[in-house]
């Protein structure tokens, strides 16, 4: 993992939600190019992941992970093959607290949340990217249902990186304003899950970054808050996640494109990986 006097802070920079729209996938490629993105998690369900496919193959430098649905998106499976979970235009619920619930109450749904957790790992592979990491849409992989399942899955499959999203909350509360009971929620709720998670994925040799930021944002990683955290970016493996696109989310390209944030990434000698690099 180390390399002798190498910079202690690492960051992996992560786009959610390549292929959702093009308006993604060239925001992606940008702040790759361009910027300090690193690193971006596929939907092998979207609309534009052909697209995004295509891309990705155009720079191999980056890393492309997992992204995967199992709430407010589309299945790989069929409606006939997982019935109790998606309608029939293949789209499961849009609530994460009616999904959360039956998937958690509901054990008769895991060997259908299996069989989709497996399909799109398995649409992966068939991409021929190498799988830098996994993690869920609106962090559903932490459900400790669908985490069971990963946990499986990494042994099936050799899969070597999941997200731990666990936000550091004193320091968030620290860099950034707004949005308090939105945060103060999202950091108990997500402590709690990651507690919970962290032993598991560490006895099954799953590594994870020891921090992730992003979450207790909300869509909201500008050029301000992203200066505040690198100036405050600990020691260590960190994640970066965002959700940049051209069009709605441009202040999150814009942050990933700043030249003020590199001239803090070099100054801070904050090293900028994959997950595959750690």
């Amino acid at each position: 993992m180390g390399i002798t006097n190498a910079p202690t802070r690492r960051l992996i920079v992560n786009a959610d939600d390549f292929g959702q729209s093009s308006e993604v996938n060239e925001a992606v490629v940008r702040a790759h190019v361009e910027g300090i993105l690193t690193t971006a998690s596929l939907m092998v369900n979207s609309p534009r992941k052909d697209e995004a496919i295509a891309l990705a193959r155009k720079h191999p430098r980056l890393g492309v992970g997992l992204h995967l649905v199992l709430v407010a998106g589309r299945s790989a499976l069929k409606p006939t093959e997982i019935p109790d979970l998606v309608n029939h235009h293949y789209r499961f619920p849009d609530s994460t607290l009616r999904v959360g619930l039956r998937y958690f109450f509901l054990p008769g749904l895991r060997d259908q949340l299996r069989r989709e957790v497996y399909a799109q790992i398995q649409k992966f592979q068939a991409t021929g990217l190498t799988l830098d990491h996994v993690n869920g849409h609106l962090q559903i992989h932490l459900h400790p249902t669908i985490l069971k399942i990963c946990i499986r899955a990494a042994r099936h499959f050799g899969l070597r990186h999941i997200r731990l999203t666990r936000d550091p909350a004193l320091l968030n509360f620290q860099i950034a304003d707004g949005q308090w009971l939105y945060r103060l929620s999202h950091a108990l709720v997500f402590a709690v899950l990651c507690a919970s998670a962290s032993p598991k994925l560490k006895e099954a040799k799953i590594r994870s970054t020891d921090r992730v930021f992003g979450l207790l944002q909300n869509a909201g990683v500008d050029q301000r808050y992203l200066c505040r955290l690198l100036e405050r970016l600990p020691a260590g493996n960190s994640e970066l996640y965002a959700h940049p696109s051209t069009n709605g989310l441009s202040h999150e390209l814009n942050a990933l494109l700043s030249s003020k944030v590199r001239e803090i990434i070099t100054r801070r000698q904050i090293e900028l990986i994959r997950y595959q690099d750690i």
